[in-house]
């Protein structure tokens, strides 16, 4: 017991001894354009214009990417610098909707998702003018989906059962006239 007590002392001050470690280094900004390597440039040009607005966190990712980048096969390396632009310009929002639909479609059986691809290249056969319009009937359909339902009609007055109170009845003097 006392020799763990002892290392943990002398690792406590041993790390003490180099002195302390400031936020600043251990949450290193990214670099900006400017600072990155010929390679990193190289690999994450399609950014270039835009790499100064990204934020820190999306900075990390893209330099990870650059840093794997050169064990990817060639087809891969293709299919990362054509998507680059347009995945860093959407939103987190419509990011993390990608991603959705993306691990949505991986679940599908396999002949689900040779019928959907069979029907995605019948698309990209179509015309641009209808392959638009196709798109805004989408749009509209997505729309009517998601826009609010009108409240249902609100339910008739509550009925009350207890007895109503009836006419009063005739005064004694008038029944007996009656009779």
């Amino acid at each position: 017991m006392a020799k763990a007590l002892l290392a943990v002392i002398f690792c406590l001050c041993a790390s003490l001894a180099t002195g302390p470690v400031s936020a600043a280094s251990a949450h290193k900004k990214p670099p900006t354009w400017a600072e990155l390597t010929q390679e990193q440039k190289a690999i994450l040009e399609p950014l270039a214009a835009d790499w100064d607005k990204l934020e820190p966190p999306r900075k990390s990712k893209w330099l990870g990417i650059a840093k794997r980048y050169p064990a990817m096969k060639p087809a891969e390396q293709e299919k990362v610098q054509k998507n680059m632009q347009p995945w860093a310009r959407l939103t987190p929002e419509q990011r993390a909707g990608a991603r959705e639909r993306y691990k949505n479609l991986s679940k599908l059986p396999p002949e689900k998702k040779l019928t959907l691809r069979e029907q995605y290249e019948e698309y990209l056969k179509l015309p641009e003018e209808e392959r638009e319009k196709l798109r805004t009937q989408a749009k509209a359909r997505k729309s009517a989906a998601i826009a609010p339902r009108p409240a249902p009609p609100a339910p008739p007055p509550a009925q009350s059962f207890a007895p109503q109170p009836s006419a009063p009845p005739p005064p004694a003097h008038q029944a007996a006239v009656a009779k």
